[in-house]
């Protein structure tokens, strides 16, 4: 059968996810549509008139005013940067509120059709999927909550291979699709390293922080004296971070963010089993594998105390993590 990519199936392909993730959401935080006062979704590829977050208001009758943002363009990183700017809305709020943010990616109608190579990654890759969090910083909520978000960075790149190297436009028979560069892992490696070096001084023991000083310190001096650059330390975040969400976004984007953090197996267990059952789901992968933590992981298992990281990775390009 012909794949139908028409407005209307896009629109229902979407709603079908979201609307599911969302009731499930709302059930499992013990809350009422009306509860929510910030809501945001983000998705890539699809962005109708009216907006995917009218859409969820309308289903589900939430208050008319409701604070709504909707996301689109920013690639598999924006769930985390949905979830940074619900902690921003949130925080300008006297007396505290709760947010939402759902994350969903509408694959069938942006199947690439062509056969150009860089095109064609994207439909071996991606897969449908979804995912809905709720957010508080009401005081009433604390006791029940089930993590506590500690801190969240965003770094973009600003080269014109970090822009180019997730790209939608059309081959030279004009189909449409994502062009993925054979610079992206590069580009990657590049913008996380910004990244985890903004994080680092929010997350690392003071051992780690004082070994960065010295093994800078000592790169300068050697600088100074016309010595050759010593090479800097970099640190190991496993002496503060028990569990890794790294984004699912294929076999080598695991492989080299776990040699690159120099993680043992069952830290990248959960991006693995993720890929590997729901392949990229985009940016609501992190929140399949946090799931895989909570609920199945054995090699690793999850206790109170545990401190959890996402790494997401955007078209821009940018990194965006969170420590929970």
């Amino acid at each position: 059968h012909a794949l139908d990519t028409s407005l209307d199936a896009s629109r229902e392909e979407a709603e079908t996810i979201i609307y599911d993730v969302v009731e499930n959401a709302l059930q499992k935080a013990n809350l009422k549509p009306k509860d929510i006062d910030v809501l945001i979704v983000n998705c890539s590829l699809f962005s109708p008139t009216p907006s995917l977050c009218a859409s969820v208001i309308s289903k589900f009758q939430m208050r008319g005013d409701i604070l709504s943002y909707n996301l689109s363009g920013m690639g598999c990183g924006a769930s985390l940067l949905a979830m940074d700017l619900a902690r921003r809305v949130l925080q300008t709020r006297k007396y505290g509120g709760r947010a939402m943010f759902v994350s969903t990616e509408i694959a069938c109608s942006n199947l690439y059709h062509g056969n150009e190579r860089s095109f064609l990654v994207q439909n071996t890759l991606f897969r449908l999927g979804g995912s809905a969090v709720v957010l508080s910083n009401r005081w009433s909520d604390g006791p029940r909550a089930w993590f506590k978000l500690l801190s969240t960075v965003r770094v973009q790149g600003t080269s014109e291979e970090s822009y180019q190297c997730v790209y939608e436009s059309e081959d030279k028979e004009g189909n449409r699709g994502v062009r993925l560069s054979k610079d992206i892992v590069k580009v990657a490696g590049k913008t996380m390293e910004k990244n985890l070096m903004t994080l680092g001084p929010k997350v690392l023991p003071l051992s780690e922080l004082a070994r960065i000083g010295i093994s800078f310190g000592v790169r300068m001096t050697r600088k100074t004296l016309g010595l050759s650059r010593s090479k800097l330390y970099y640190p190991d975040f496993k002496r503060s971070i028990d569990h890794f969400c790294i984004h699912a976004g294929g076999k080598a984007v695991i492989d080299g963010i776990e040699k690159n953090l120099k993680l043992e197996k069952y830290h990248a267990e959960a991006s693995r089993m993720t890929l590997y059952n729901f392949g990229n789901t985009s940016s609501s992968s992190v929140w399949y594998e946090l799931e895989y933590i909570m609920e199945e992981q054995e090699s690793n298992p999850l206790t109170k105390g545990h401190r959890v990281m996402q790494i997401g990775f955007g078209s821009g390009f940018k990194c965006t993590s969170g420590v929970w």
